[in-house]
């Protein structure tokens, strides 16, 4: 069982910066996949960023401005979020998952970005 726990979101200007964060339990974080995903009003989630042992990746709308990290002795994965566009206002959910473990996700966090 995985908890996951997501922290940093807030109402930002256009052009601003957030970052996200988001605490795992258990002992085996380093194990798992870890992605941002998010969910604006009437729109369905959506992929944002995924971290694993093999390396990163981006959703195109997200390439170039968006950068996630995990540190692992903290169980905690990251999502800096720089350039915001008001189009990135969503609840944000953070995802783990490995394969024959299932996958968990946080309560999200709300970021909104003002024009």
């Amino acid at each position: 069982q995985v908890q996951l726990v997501e922290s940093g979101g807030g109402l930002v200007q256009a052009g601003g910066s957030l970052r996200l964060s988001c605490a795992a339990s258990g002992r085996t974080f380093s194990t798992y996949t870890m992605g941002w995903f998010r969910q604006a009003p009437g729109k369905e989630r959506e992929f944002v960023a995924a971290i694993s042992w093999s390396g990163t990746s981006y959703a195109d709308s997200v390439k170039g401005r968006f950068t996630i990290s995990r540190d692992n002795a903290k169980n905690t994965v990251y999502l800096r979020m720089n350039s915001l566009k008001p189009e990135d206002t969503a609840v944000y959910y953070c995802h783990a998952d490995r394969s024959g473990a299932g996958d968990y996700w946080g309560q999200g966090t709300q970021v909104t970005v003002s024009s």
